[in-house]
Order: structure tokens, then sequence, then C-alpha cells
């Protein structure tokens, strides 16, 4: 890569940096952006970010750019977050955030100033077809990869982002902080949503929503009225604990009916699904997903599993050569091909028990991008 200007997204985390710094060895020219989307959670967590990034930024000498995006993330992130939650859904914000701030507002800001490319710290690869077409794909980091998180990105975003840290694994990266005395080496990575830096998402969400979600029935497979719920945003599909109904066996929440304000509890083996029906469908490296057998995920962090797709309408119906559990209205369904190349993806809608379809054909058919 010839030596050009880059803006680097850094929350002063321990990837961002690092991101700027390999740029910067390298012999780019480079112009850090922090972002301050929020100010929920602990105040001095943020500043101590900003700090973190204006410490490599002095040591390797560019300049740091602080831009606020305050108001965009709360309307165009949070809010919806906390709407979903209210309607029985499981969001993911990330995905969202990736798409509208980082690649979206902060991109902007750094065209603006010039510069030739967009780089952030996420742990995926950024390809291209033979016909010009851009992709996302796993990194070498197989356990931290966040290709799932990127699969919304679009064709011209692509082309001006750069993923420094694609070709190393989290140690390595670790380790080449530590060689270099940096203080980001040694600060601990939030594992939580980032605006609920403590985790009580049940908390937040009832701070920001004008309305609460009441109180209602719980209900077993048969509609039979079997406890009480205290509001559906304190409940996510496949959750077993916090239900509070005594059973001689474990009840898992089955499912989250909004328009009845009910939640459907089950045992274990009554959460086998065997397909989803995805909407909102973004199309990466392949233009159409019909009639495409792939892996899928349905969470960051679940090994990938085999799936046959239809398209239609703007939608993806998945039918899943396996069972699964804990498939998740609101949630991000991402089609990979066998080289764990991003195919496109869509947000699941519904997930379809195994006695509602029948397959069109056999999953492990089909084609592969």
């Amino acid at each position: 890569m010839k030596q050009v200007r880059i803006a680097v997204a850094m929350s002063g985390g321990i990837d961002s940096s690092m991101s700027a710094v390999l740029l910067r060895e390298a012999g780019h020219e480079v112009i850090g952006i922090h972002a301050i989307m929020h100010r929920y959670g602990h105040a001095p967590s943020l500043e101590s970010g900003l700090i973190s990034a204006q410490a490599i930024a002095d040591r390797y000498g560019f300049r740091l750019l602080e831009i606020s995006v305050e108001d965009e993330f709360r309307e165009r992130i949070v809010l919806p977050f906390c709407q979903a939650y209210c309607e029985g859904k499981t969001p993911n914000p990330c995905v969202r955030c990736n798409l509208i701030i980082k690649a979206g507002l902060l991109l902007d800001e750094a065209r603006k100033r010039g510069c030739d490319a967009f780089a952030t710290g996420h742990y995926a690869r950024i390809s291209r077809t033979d016909e010009g077409r851009f992709f996302v794909a796993r990194a070498k980091e197989v356990e931290k990869d966040q290709s799932y998180f990127l699969y919304m990105l679009t064709q011209e975003q692509l082309r001006f982002m750069v993923l420094p840290l694609s070709g190393y694994r989290k140690q390595d990266v670790r380790r080449m902080a530590v060689e270099r005395g940096l203080t980001v080496a040694i600060r601990t990575e939030s594992q939580d949503v980032c605006f609920i830096p403590d985790g009580r998402y049940v908390d937040f969400i009832e701070r920001m929503v004008s309305r609460i979600p009441p109180p209602g029935d719980i209900e077993d497979a048969n509609g039979n009225v079997v406890g009480r719920h205290r509001g559906i945003h304190r409940y996510t599909i496949g959750q077993r604990r916090g239900i509070g109904i005594a059973s001689s066996q474990p009840l898992y929440v089955k499912k989250i009916d909004p328009l009845r304000n009910a939640i459907i509890v089950g045992k274990r083996e009554e959460l086998n699904l065997c397909g989803l029906l995805a909407e909102d469908i973004h199309h990466m490296k392949a233009t159409s997903l019909d009639s495409l057998s792939v892996l899928l995920k349905t969470r960051s962090t679940q090994p990938p599993f085999r799936a046959y797709l239809k398209e239609t309408d703007g939608c993806v119906s998945a039918f899943f050569d396996e069972p699964q559990i804990s498939i998740t209205p609101g949630q991000a369904a991402v089609f990979y091909n066998d080289q764990m190349e991003v195919l496109g993806g869509g947000t699941i809608s519904r997930p379809i028990p195994c006695g509602e379809i029948e397959r069109p054909m056999n999953t492990k058919g089909g084609d592969m991008v």
C-alpha cells in the first residue's frame, strides 16, 4: 500500500490505538478521530478513552480530532435499541453503529479532511472479487473475529476502508503494544454494549423510554398461564435464569409475544427451531442470496452452521441442516461461504419452528459463492 493520508477511528482502546500505530510506522500520514458518541455510564471511562487516544497521537506525532456525534448516536442507535427491547426483540446496536456512525459519519469526516482512506480496529478482512465487488471476510483472529458486525457496510464505504489488524491475532496485538511500552496494553476490555458499561440493560432502557412495558402473563406452549412477567423488555429468547417460575424441570423463554404482552416458556427440547425469516437484507459479496447453501451465524460468537436460503421480495428464509436454539428476533443473521467470506445478511424478524415448514431441498446441496 502506497503512503497515503489515513484517518483512524480511535476509541482509546488497544485495537484502534495499535491500528493507528501500525499505519504510522508504515509511513502513512495519520489523522486520529475520537468520536464522542454518548455520555451515559461512567464519565471517567469516557474521559480516559480520550486521554489514551491523545497520548498515542502525541507520541507518534499526528493530530487527534474530537468530534461529537451524540445527537445522531442517540436518535439512530440508542433509542431504536431501547424501543426494540420494548417490542420483545433483542437488537444488535454495534451492527447499526458500524454502518451509520463509524463507517458513516466518521468516514464522511475523514473525506472532508482530504483523507484517502479510513481505518478502524476491527478484526476482519476486506477483499475484492475479480468483478470489483468489495466484501468482508473473517480475519486471522478467529475467536474475536468481527466480520459479523460489518455485514451492513456498503460498497462505497468498503472502498475507503482499511482494517490494519486483519492479519493479526489479538495476542499479537497485545504483545506489540507491550513491546512499545503503550499503556493501552493493560486497559480492560468491555464486554458490554458501550453505552451500558455496567450491563444493567433494564435500568437503562427504563430511563430512556417514555412507556415501560407493563407486567403480563407467562404461558406454556399450550397457552396455560404459569406465572407473571415484569415487562417483556426484561426477557430474551433462550433465557433461563430470572424467569421466576417454580418447575420440576428448567424452563426457558421460548417466545415473546408483544401483541399479547405474553412470555411463552418451554423445556429445553421445545426450543429447537429449523429456520428463520430475515428482513432488511444487505448484499455484500453475493448480489443474490437465493438458492444458496451457506454457513450462518445468528450471534457473533457462535460457530457457524449450515443453512439453505431462499430470497423473495426483499426477505430471506433460511432453512437449517440441524435444529438450532435461541434464534432471536432483532439479532443479525449473517451468511458466509465456506471461506468465511460475508455474502450478505439481514435482521431476524422471526424464527421458524420445525413443524411449520418443509425444506425446499436438501440443504447439503446448493451453490456457494
